[in-house]
């Protein structure tokens, strides 16, 4: 308990997944939590669940691609919370899985929109408060698919690469001001995405036996993995660490 008491995280697509099991384990630890997302229910349903364990948390309706909108949330959660000194960029989408000569300039942009713009907005937003309070750490969640290829979904691997190097460069950037960013790159993990993406496909039993054959552990990843390498970013146990690739992905970009 307490790895980052009293510090306060804005957690982007954090109603369900990924994002939830970061806002989970944030709130456990000792954070007040922002949980944003489009997905007001859940959302909100989350928020709720942390306030009734004992932590502290609060919703925010956030699309993280509309810039007037991610002012405004970063600034009211900085008036309710005093500060803000973790953003864990999660918010993301999967778009088309086809090839790319087949791909509408409108599909390409959507996707580019959310990932890659929506990873922008926040960073830019954030950063002055970090550095009103001193530092703060910038986890941007990127993928295996942003280390390596893959014959599928080319606007996600190429958002996921891009976040990659933004997490570099804002590194660098930053350092002085003690504000770390890093990045983190999970494998495939059963999420609701993930689930969807199988369902598109056909038989989701048997995809995700597919899926777990993919990984030499022998499974795919939980939530909770990623969450407690989110958790260990956001913490002073990594002051060290910046500018770096967190995987977590079952030993599969171990091949």
């Amino acid at each position: 308990m307490g790895r980052v008491e009293n510090r306060v995280a804005i957690v982007t697509g954090g109603a369900l997944g990924i994002g939830k099991a970061c806002c989970e384990v944030l709130a456990k630890e000792g954070a007040k939590v922002a949980v944003t997302d489009i997905l007001d229910k859940e959302g909100k349903k989350l928020a709720e669940k942390i306030k009734g364990a004992g932590g502290v948390a609060e919703y925010w309706h956030l699309d993280v691609a509309n810039e007037k909108e991610v002012e405004k949330v970063f600034s009211e959660v900085a008036k309710t919370f005093s500060k803000i000194d973790v953003l864990v960029n999660n918010a993301g989408i999967a778009g088309v899985s086809k090839p790319t000569h087949e791909i509408t300039a409108e599909e390409w942009d959507r996707v580019i929109s959310v990932n890659v713009k929506g990873v922008f907005l926040c960073t830019k937003y954030a950063i002055p408060y970090m550095k009103k309070a001193g530092g703060g750490s910038i986890i941007d969640m990127s993928s295996i698919y942003g280390i390596m290829g893959a014959p599928d979904a080319p606007p996600y691997h190429a958002s996921k690469g891009a976040v990659r190097l933004m997490a570099k460069t804002d590194a660098l950037f930053y350092a002085k001001d003690k504000i770390r960013v890093n990045s983190v790159h999970p494998g495939f993990i059963w999420t609701p995405m993930v689930e969807g993406y199988l369902k598109s496909l056909g038989n989701v039993q048997e995809g995700r036996k597919a899926l777990d054959n993919l990984h030499p552990i022998g499974h795919v990843g939980e939530p909770n993995d990623i969450a407690y390498g989110v958790l260990y970013l956001a913490s002073d146990e990594s002051k060290f660490v910046t500018g770096s690739e967190l995987v977590i992905d079952g030993g599969y970009t171990a091949r």
